[in-house]
């Protein structure tokens, strides 16, 4: 192939590069967003945010119907992206370049650098960046912090359509037709819109589980999920559709309309009732009644159907136009009428949001109480919680219905009227009718001042009967407070509200349980492993915990009632001092010492409450006086069994911690008599536990003891001194009538106490001991007063 003339590759090259710095400059100076702001260098942020809000009202597309009005307002919001991010305004400072025209001078660099190396153009020659983009993802383009601040809490009353693409995706350009197409649909409707860039935010991508691009996900209640269909607008549609509760909107005929709308007693919500001529729900309406859930219930009324002629003729319905009845507590008429050829997204939800409380509602939630009797913040937006303290029973009827009556002929701005029942709500009750020492029914007139809690308040005088004369006796009242605020004299605060509308835990888990179960069946069904990871990884891990837990406690319970005794010599029992004695014992200690470790406040809980099941800890009791002597006699008698894993060795301070002594051995003797005590003569507080030995079983919460050999008892090397001990603190022996009384003992030499605690390891480790059960363990307690 015969290749080109070296002049003409030199002229090409050049000719590139002009025209690369000739839309360089003209990038670079298009916009100062100073300048476009109206602001001036030195402005801080707070004016840039001002003048941001007001040009932003001035020039918004939907409201400024002029040809450059979009254009203008991309100008303005990329103008106060740059100078409220205090880094990208520095850069624009120093450099008078915004990051339109260093991306631009970064590519240009880059397709020079590479033309001189090669003549390949690689992808930085055709790089596009975020400014090259459609308006449409721009403007709802998410951040790492905008989606965990605004988008997740914002969720929880609107869906969000949420969708991944890439710089270098051919696939996202395929589909950007119909993406645009479902935005101009769904946005105007209150569906949120969101555009992730995978190569700009790998981080908020991770945290979606979004992996490749394009991806299309919703968003609900902060659970994201993703879309599997083709992307066509109805299949769109459909999905947004699917995010939302399928009980938002019930439908309503003849059969049915009266219990939909006696329905406000139970759930303490006013009632919306669309009249159309559609067979499905609008998912307008769908919308609307999921933004407004937990202050309104909504009915759909299909005209035209054969089931709805009555509901129709009842409220006299025009059959040409939707039309949107709301009920309160009065079902005859309704509160409030709208009736529209389109309804508009902004028009319903002000409907909604101005009718969402009964004339007067019940307070069952904390919320409720929030909405319905803000906290006053100025003098001039004053408002008043008149509240009916009553009851639910059949002799409260009356007084709740005049009271309503009441409520329906003083509607004012500054009044809201609402009641309560002691029973549900006893300790706010309490609060308002003990200081007086009244009784319902009782009017309460109050004002929050804090969200604290903190209430001014006052009592009707006369109390509430429903009477004429109540009725006038409130309406003097009420107009007195407004003359004079001060007419609230008492003040308290008032403690959280019960939630009397929360479903039970039950409910709650079992709603949770299927949300997680019919998630991991689409997943499933789509294929979705990388979705599906970490919830199939918590399960395996939980199974894989609670069978290792049931074979370890098998085999620990086992191994536990007779612990593995370390073979010894038969043909020939050393004795107690012989140089020999460590070396004929079986299974010796891989060290050349016996570890042992003091129980104390830090250790207390490792070394014995939470000790494995299987294991032993043996505890030397001593003093600061004896502990050195100790000590050393105690390692000697106890090397030869410290080869065992399941036994560990520690020493106890009884000067500091003689009261856990006298708790623990006390514990064995909690059936008998404070007089049986007595009789032994013996002071707790008087017995020298040096040289005691105990095997503490932390797990099954029992305890061997070896008591030191006094001088005067018979000889038995075959058994403990403490085998048929009645009393584990003073030793003192429970024998049968016509025993013989031991002999007086007296404290032998310290260096002797262990004697033969030698022979009552074998027999620990043999099993043959008696053991003392407690039923807890005690605290250890610190240096006595």
């Amino acid at each position: 192939m015969r290749s080109f003339p070296r002049w003409l590759l030199r002229r090409l090259f050049w000719l590139t590069a002009v025209l690369v710095l000739v839309a360089n400059a003209g990038g670079a100076g298009d916009m100062d967003p100073y300048t476009v702001l109206g602001v001036s260098t030195h402005a801080n942020q707070a004016e840039i945010k001002r003048a941001y809000k007001q040009l932003a009202r001035e020039w918004h597309p939907d409201k400024n119907k002029s040809p450059g009005a979009e254009d203008m307002f991309i100008k303005i919001t990329k103008s106060y992206e740059i100078l409220s991010n205090e880094e990208r305004r520095a850069n624009y400072d120093r450099f008078g370049e915004t990051d339109e025209s260093q991306h631009r001078s970064q590519a240009s660099q880059g397709f020079h650098h590479h033309f001189h190396d090669s003549f390949f153009f690689d992808q930085s020659f055709f790089h596009f960046t975020q400014s090259t983009r459609d308006f449409v993802d721009s403007k709802h383009a998410l951040r790492y912090e905008q989606y965990l601040n605004e988008v997740v809490p914002e969720s929880f009353r609107r869906p969000y359509l949420i969708k991944i693409t890439s710089e270098w995706c051919l696939s996202c350009i395929h589909i950007e037709p119909v993406w645009k197409a479902s935005v101009l649909e769904l946005e105007p409707v209150g569906v949120g819109i969101g555009v992730v860039d995978i190569g700009y935010e790998k981080r908020l991508a991770s945290l979606l589980g979004a992996h490749r691009a394009p991806s299309i996900l919703g968003l609900v209640n902060g659970r994201v999920t993703f879309f599997h269909n083709g992307v066509v607008r109805e299949n769109l549609r459909q999905f947004v559709e699917g995010l939302l509760p399928q009980t938002l909107v019930e439908k309503v005929t003849d059969n049915n309309y009266l219990w939909f709308l006696n329905g406000w007693r139970e759930e303490n919500k006013p009632s919306v009732l669309l009249f159309d001529s559609a067979s499905t729900v609008p998912l307008l309406y769908k919308l609307t009644a999921f933004a407004f859930r937990d202050f309104v219930r909504f009915g759909y009324v299909e005209q035209g159907h054969s089931e709805t002629v009555r509901v129709l003729q009842q409220y006299s319905i025009n059959v040409y136009a939707p039309t949107l009845l709301l009920f309160k507590e009065n079902l005859e008429k309704p509160a409030d009428v709208m009736q529209s050829r389109s309804m508009k997204k902004q028009l319903l939800d002000e409907f909604v949001s101005n009718n969402r409380f009964l004339l007067v509602p019940r307070l069952g939630s904390q919320k409720l109480f929030d909405e319905l009797c803000p906290v006053k913040q100025f003098h001039r937006r004053r408002k008043y919680c008149v509240l009916l303290i009553t009851g639910d029973e059949e002799s409260f009827v009356s007084v709740n219905s005049a009271f309503y009556d009441f409520a329906s002929s003083n509607s004012k701005e500054i009044l809201k009227f609402a009641y309560v029942y002691q029973r549900q709500q006893k300790a706010l009750c309490d609060i308002l009718l003990n200081k007086e020492d009244l009784s319902p029914p009782q009017v309460i007139i109050l004002e929050r001042r804090s969200p604290t809690g903190r209430v001014l308040y006052r009592t009707v005088t006369g109390g509430w009967n429903g009477s004429d004369e109540d009725k006038h006796r409130l309406h003097k009242q009420l107009e007195l407070l407004q003359r004079d605020p001060a007419y609230l004299s008492y003040d308290a605060t008032l403690p959280e509200l019960n939630n009397e509308f929360a479903s039970i835990f039950l409910v709650q888990w079992l709603n949770s349980a299927y949300n997680y179960l019919s998630q991991m069946y689409w997943d499933v069904l789509h294929s979705n492993w990388r979705e599906m990871m970490p919830i199939m990884s918590l399960v395996f891990s939980a199974l894989f915990i609670l069978f290792g837990t049931v074979v370890i406690q098998a085999f620990s319970d086992s191994g536990e009632e007779k612990p593995a005794r370390p073979k010894a010599n038969k043909s020939s029992k050393p004795a107690e001092n012989s140089p020999n004695a460590e070396n004929k014992a079986s299974h010796p200690s891989k060290k050349n010492f016996v570890e042992v470790t003091e129980l104390t406040d830090v250790t207390y809980n490792s070394n014995l409450v939470k000790l494995k099941p299987g294991h032993i800890n043996v505890v030397l009791v001593v003093t600061d006086t004896s502990r050195q002597a100790l000590l050393k006699k105690f390692a000697k008698e106890v090397f030869s069994f410290s080869g065992s894993p399941t036994v560990h060795y520690s020493f106890l301070n009884v000067d500091k911690h003689r009261v856990w002594m006298d708790t623990l051995l006390a514990m064995p003797l909690g059936n008998r008599t404070s007089d049986e005590e007595d009789n032994k003569g013996v002071s707790s507080r008087q017995l020298d536990y040096t040289g005691y030995v105990l095997a503490l079983n932390g797990h099954k919460k029992y305890f061997c003891l070896f008591r030191p050999v006094l001088e005067g008892e018979k000889e038995d090397a075959g058994r403990s001194s403490e085998e048929d001990v009645g009393d584990p603190r003073t030793g003192v022996r429970a024998r049968s009538k016509g025993a013989s009384r031991p002999r007086a003992s007296s404290t032998p030499p310290v260096q002797h106490k262990l004697n033969r605690l030698g022979l009552w390891m074998e027999r620990l480790m043999e099993g043959t001991l008696p053991r003392y059960y407690v039923p807890s363990w005690p605290d250890l307690g610190a240096l006595p007063k």
